[in-house]
């Protein structure tokens, strides 16, 4: 009498998901990661975590086998079980931006880097949606965004210490998260004083190297942006000033340099509005700060 097969276990199946969306079946991959949720949802246990990755593994398969909106949902739920998993947000990201619902694809592109700067993806991902968006809604697209959520420092520092998801796409590879701990903060601290001497001598150039070398370590170093906005000013990089100032306002909401450099930015890039809003910002939490009422008043008198 032939022997009855044994049942696979749900880690097993994950497994065996995992293997062939290594091997690009991603069709089964996706038959094979349901199979393990139902599994692990039945049990009973409550392995949040476990589940969270499943659903996001199964979301890797939906976005490589073109399947954007199934993709969406697997992320959403992914993200309810594991708050702020980079990687469903990425993969979520890129779902959006492929059904040019680039508002919310930017939201979490954002979201990312607040969890780890140093996430390639992420930042090239922003960068297309700025595009993207300026091209469709103009120098105010800021405003027509949803809110980004803040990412608290206690989620930060857990999931820098997390176990990595199961393979995800090679668009979303990432670089390892790293506890950011106080020699990191300490050399963070020595390079952007190394850029500060560059400052001060003019090269702006060689500064913005060592705050981006600063940032890798601590990015959540609010003075390393806004001193990194002013050298994009001097080298007339405004789009990238406007995006440091931006950072560090996510950072610390009411930071005087941040709006007052971001409105110099948007003044070159005629953007008056923005740049309005921004000096009446400083000149709220500063009404003596003469250069910020010399700067309105030029901005005022443009066309």
């Amino acid at each position: 009498m032939p022997q009855k097969r044994r049942s696979q276990s749900w880690t097993e199946l994950k497994q065996a998901g995992n293997e062939c969306f290594r091997a690009g079946q991603y069709g089964e991959a996706v038959n094979l990661y349901s199979q393990s949720i139902q599994l692990l949802e039945k049990s009973g246990q409550k392995k949040k975590e476990d589940l969270g990755i499943l659903y996001s593994n199964r979301a890797a398969s939906y976005l490589k086998d073109g399947n954007c909106s199934e993709c969406i949902k697997d992320c959403t739920t992914s993200l309810e079980l594991i708050p702020f998993g980079f990687k469903a947000l990425l993969r979520r990201a890129s779902a959006y931006e492929a059904l040019e619902r680039y508002r919310q694809a930017y939201v979490d592109y954002k979201t990312v880097l607040q969890i780890d700067w140093n996430i390639p993806a992420a930042h090239d991902g922003v960068n297309r949606m700025t595009k993207a968006l300026t091209d469709i809604d103009g120098p105010s697209w800021r405003e027509k965004l949803p809110p980004i959520p803040t990412v608290p420092m206690s989620v930060k520092e857990s999931l820098a210490q997390a176990a990595s998801l199961a393979p995800s796409p090679q668009q979303n590879s990432v670089t390892d998260n790293k506890k950011k701990g106080p020699e990191a903060v300490k050399k963070a601290k020595a390079l952007k004083e190394e850029g500060n001497v560059f400052v001060k001598k003019g090269e702006h150039k060689k500064a913005v190297e060592k705050y981006t070398q600063s940032l890798g370590q601590d990015p959540t170093e609010v003075t390393t942006y806004t001193n990194r906005a002013l050298c994009y000013l001097s080298l007339k990089m405004y789009k990238e000033a406007i995006n440091d100032c931006d950072e560090a306002l996510r950072l610390d909401s009411a930071n005087i340099k941040a709006f007052y450099r971001r409105a110099q930015a948007n003044k070159e890039l005629k953007n008056k509005k923005s740049a309005i809003e921004d000096l009446n910002s400083v000149l709220k939490n500063d009404p003596n700060n003469m250069a910020a009422q010399k700067l309105l008043q030029e901005v005022q008198k443009m066309k």
